[in-house]
């Protein structure tokens, strides 16, 4: 059943074509209206990933391959409302939902197909969204999604288990942050990799061991790792080949495509959330309104866990 509303458009941010922040422009839109199998969902938070960044900026060498391209568009965005992540409220229901209802707090992972930075956002329900973690904001749970995905992809890339010893560089941003508490609960000894700034803080966030980059080069201590995680697309396989051990592997958030998803990714993450075993990072919060200097803030590659959008 759907509720009666007289609110028929809405705000979003379309990215008008690649460039710097400032091609991203706020517009008011028609709004969605949910098919027989989708929710409407009221966004009341999102964030700004280094993936939104780099789709808007089109950096990524992964971006220049012509697949890629023609998938995304060759001079915009084919998607042009960027955002992965989003956490809301669902408003209305298609005639032949079942597992959501009118009211529901939820949060959700778009993916490739985009479309956080607006007011409203049809999704399947059987899409990658499930009901929020009850214990935490709205806010807080837009800003766990995206980090605590990609952790979890790579982890199954790296076939990480319990006991192996894992070093994360870049540990205080959003992928980091998320990869360094999933791999204590998953029973690694876990070493960070951050800024002089940050090391304490990593260190609280679970991190058995933390080198600071400014003063040591963490290919250089002697110590050996069984996966090594780029978290942030900064290092290469050439530099971390001396810090790994003969079977070790090397894994980057850089070159490597789309992180795969599952719905059960968000049921896990829900559930140690809501155990107190994950927290979501937020550095800064931006309005709507002030996305392009959200983008400007992310795009200096310096902060701390996940840069979170308010919407409503």
């Amino acid at each position: 059943m759907k509720p009666l509303n007289a609110t028929k458009t809405m705000k979003a941010v379309f990215c008008t074509k690649y460039g710097a922040p400032e091609v991203l422009q706020l517009k008011e839109v028609n709004k969605p209206a949910p098919q027989d199998n989708e929710i409407l969902i009221k966004v009341y938070a999102t964030s700004v990933t280094s993936g939104d960044c780099r789709v808007r900026g089109f950096k990524s060498p992964f971006l220049y391959r012509l697949p890629m391209r023609l998938f995304l568009g060759i001079t915009r965005p084919r998607q042009p409302i960027l955002g992965v992540e989003l956490t809301g409220e669902v408003e209305a229901v298609g005639k032949d939902v079942k597992k959501f209802n009118i009211g529901d707090a939820v949060y959700a992972f778009t993916g490739m197909r985009f479309g956080a930075y607006a007011e409203y956002v049809c999704l399947s329900e059987n899409g990658m969204v499930t009901l929020k973690p009850a214990n935490i904001s709205y806010e807080e749970a837009a800003a766990v999604l995206f980090g605590g995905t990609t952790a979890l992809h790579f982890f199954r890339k790296g076939q990480l288990q319990s006991g192996q010893k894992m070093l994360i560089y870049g540990a205080s941003g959003a992928v980091g942050t998320s990869a360094v508490q999933l791999a204590k609960h998953f029973g690694a000894d876990v070493t960070g990799v951050c800024s002089t700034s940050n090391v304490e803080w990593v260190r609280a966030l679970g991190a058995d061991h933390v080198i600071d980059y400014a003063l040591q080069d963490f290919a250089e201590t002697g110590k050996r790792y069984d996966i090594i995680l780029d978290a942030v697309g900064k290092t290469s396989k050439a530099h971390a080949r001396k810090a790994l051990t003969p079977n070790g592997k090397f894994i980057s958030v850089e070159g490597q495509g789309v992180a795969k998803v599952l719905v059960e990714d968000l049921l896990f993450l829900k559930d140690l959330i809501e155990d107190g075993e994950l927290k979501g990072v937020i550095d800064k919060s931006y309005p709507l309104e002030k996305i392009a200097e959200a983008h400007r803030y992310v795009d200096q590659g310096h902060k701390k866990g996940n840069v979170v959008i308010t919407v409503q």
